[in-house]
């Protein structure tokens, strides 16, 4: 009698549970076949950064489904019903009859649909992911059937992978919102071009361009001027390898994982790339940001000048105004003419002005020319108005106009080169051979005295600054006496004491930048002393964690292993071994930059009595470390023998993958090498 008394007070009480349940089942991350989430319902991802659901613009009465970042619901990342918005809070979210998520209103017409054919009505599910994609799942196979990143509206986010088609052509396009409290489609959209170059193209509604970055060179967009000034920009973007359908991937990290970034494609036509600070949005990159910025602002054969108090417009040398009039007020539109009509047609040979720190023109083709056949590519051509090699693209051809051409304070190593009659590019005033004689004598004089200086104090590096004229960047990149080839490939030229180092490819990083991160290197950021000498931890401009391996001025093996870690590390790259950052030689300083794991080496789990690992983690990290000597030993282009393998030069970063480190020991072998003479180490 009793248990009967106590079976409806358990039923009613799993009753009210699950009717609790029920209400509250849009926490989670997922919509099922048969559920509805209402107005007022939330989905959030599974770790907490974005939600779900739906929201009215400040000061609009109209309602829309949109994804935003928790810590800020005007953070708005995409919106369904961008053009078709509700007008009271009846409407409600699910999973329809055919299978695609739909957004229905109070009177259940259809609002918005992910609108994909031939769907088995009750296989389909939708979920928000970590990243803030919304995915339309199959729920036998867990195939992505359709997701809001392939339907982005204006803002880009990491994770994100854009296509870059040469041969189908696709241009994913983000618009922006009419205005700050109107979400349909704007004025402005913007997207990635890949013709002759990936760029990103900010185009007006007429589809006029705006703005434009530059040639991406596999590094920087080569057009951004202030690109550099911060290190996590040189590491956040990459362009994945070409797959199967010809199609490349442009992707951005951010090198602070855990900081929420993203890409906003503005009412106002502007790209910002904004920052959460813990309360509000930081500007890190805007896009124009001035007049020049603006396409083609001077004009074609024109450049634009932001370095004076205001915009100026020059033509390029052998060029002159189109319009003087005009040109003298102010206009420029009409850009600049030819002083000097080109001998080519006439079969006379023209010549090359070179140019540097410039923005290069739009426009280019990029046949498959090595460097030594481009300029004879484009001097045998007499379309061909201007040529570059460039690092990353390589031969770079211009036909026709040339278009927003930039002065700018960063192009690193590019030179430009553009085509002159011979006339324009002797007009300058002669000079008679004893004043030439006497230049020449005085000048060999100084050439001597100044070799003799460099002997005596024994310059450390034979750099030039990125920023051609202005050497203001935290971050600075090798400029080398010969061109770049597309394999790195080519002589040394960089000197430490004296001894010539095949030359890296990795940025320099000013003392002082390197300095301020690790707060003068005091000894609450010291991580630890070697034989090279002390490693410190560090927090660049942009937010990212480094580790600082700083070598004592007394160590000569130390030397050694610098010049080593340079030369491979700057050459090899695998997620099991360490990640080379850059460097630092300034001076007696000598510093590396590393990649920060917070986890520090393996040794601290092995020997240390309160670290213990559970049997998966162990097995990931011996399959790691197998898997970077894979690569160390076969895989990569240099057939690398560690020497100095332990469990201290095993690091791990922040979800225990390992990390091999320590190259200074290391040795490059030939493909067919077996064997070779080294020095003995004790470590």
């Amino acid at each position: 009698m009793e248990t009967k008394n106590k079976t409806p007070f358990f039923v009613s009480s799993l009753i009210f549970l699950l009717c609790c349940l029920a209400r509250f089942c849009y926490g989670t991350d997922i919509i099922r076949q048969g559920k509805t989430m209402k107005d007022g319902d939330k989905l959030v991802s599974s770790d907490g950064v974005f939600e779900l659901g739906f929201f009215s613009p400040e000061n609009s009465r109209f309602r829309y489904v949109g994804i935003w970042y928790k810590v800020d619901m005007e953070a708005v990342v995409w919106v369904a019903n961008r053009d078709k918005p509700m007008v009271n809070t009846n409407g409600v979210l699910r999973i329809g009859i055919d299978g695609n998520l739909v957004v229905l209103d109070g009177n259940r017409n259809l609002v918005w649909s992910s609108g994909v054919p031939g769907i088995l009505s009750n296989t389909s599910s939708a979920r928000l992911q970590k990243n803030g994609n919304l995915e339309l799942l199959n729920n036998d196979t867990s195939e992505v059937i359709w997701d809001s990143f392939h339907h982005p509206t204006d803002t880009f986010l990491p994770g994100m992978k854009l296509p870059v088609s040469l041969s189908m052509g696709e241009v994913r396009f983000f618009r922006s919102w009419r205005s700050a409290i109107d979400p349909s489609y704007g004025n402005y959209s913007a997207g990635i071009i890949p013709n002759g170059g990936p760029q990103i193209v900010i185009w007006d509604q007429s589809g006029r361009r705006r703005w434009r970055s530059g040639q991406w060179n596999e590094v920087i967009f080569t057009g951004v001027s202030n690109m550099s000034n911060t290190a996590s920009f040189l590491y956040g973007f990459k362009l994945s390898e070409t797959d199967e359908n010809g199609t490349r991937y442009f992707m951005y990290k951010p090198s602070n994982s855990s900081a929420l970034s993203r890409f906003h494609i503005g009412y106002d036509g502007t790209e910002r790339l904004l920052r959460w600070d813990g309360k509000n949005w930081t500007v890190l990159l805007s896009q124009p940001g001035n007049k020049c910025d603006l396409y083609n602002h001077c004009g074609n054969y024109a450049t634009c000048d932001n370095f004076v108090s205001s915009s100026t417009c020059n033509c390029l040398e052998g060029f002159r105004p189109k319009f003087e009039d005009q040109w003298s007020k102010g206009n420029w539109s009409g850009g600049c003419e030819r002083r000097t009509e080109l001998e080519c047609q006439r079969g006379k040979p023209d010549g090359f002005k070179r140019m540097k720190c410039m923005k290069l023109p739009d426009f280019s083709n990029i046949p498959v020319k090595s460097r030594d056949d481009c300029r004879q590519s484009c001097l045998g051509n007499c379309s061909c108005t201007a040529y570059a090699y460039v690092y990353g693209i390589g031969c770079m051809i211009w036909v026709g106009d040339l278009v927003d051409v930039q002065h700018i304070d960063q192009s690193g190593p590019i030179q430009f080169f553009y085509r002159l009659n011979h006339s324009d590019l002797d007009d300058k005033k002669k000079i008679s051979n004893g004043v030439i004689v006497i230049i020449s004598l005085v000048g060999a004089c100084f050439l001597v005295a100044f070799l003799w200086l460099l002997w005596r104090y024994k310059k450390k590096l034979k750099v030039s600054s990125m920023v051609c004229c202005k050497d203001k960047d935290a971050v600075v990149f090798i400029e080398f006496s010969t061109e770049f080839s597309a394999d790195f490939s080519g002589p040394s030229d960089i000197l430490i004491d004296g001894n010539q180092v095949n030359r890296p490819e990795l940025p320099i990083f000013n003392f002082s930048i390197v300095a301020a991160a690790t707060n003068n290197f005091c000894e609450e950021n010291k991580l630890g002393q070697g034989g090279f000498g002390a490693v410190y931890k560090g927090e660049l401009p942009g937010g990212q964690e480094i580790a600082v391996k700083r070598l004592s001025r007394q160590s000569g093996q130390g030397l050694e292993e610098f010049k080593n870690e340079i030369i491979l590390l700057a050459k090899l790259q695998h997620r099991n071994l360490v990640r080379l950052l850059g460097c630092c030689i300034q001076g007696e300083e000598k510093m590396l930059i590393y990649e920060y794991m917070p986890n520090k080496s393996l040794n601290n789990f092995l020997f240390a009595k309160q670290a213990v690992l559970d049997w998966r983690t162990r097995v990931g990290i011996i399959e790691g470390i197998a898997r970077g000597l894979l690569y160390l030993h076969r895989d990569s282009r240099l057939r690398i023998i560690h020497r100095d393998l332990k469990a201290s030069n095993i690091l791990l970063d922040a979800e225990m993958n390992p990390k091999i480190s320590d190259f200074g020991m290391a040795r490059i072998f030939g493909g067919n090498q077996n064997e070779a003479n080294t020095w003995i180490y004790v470590t």
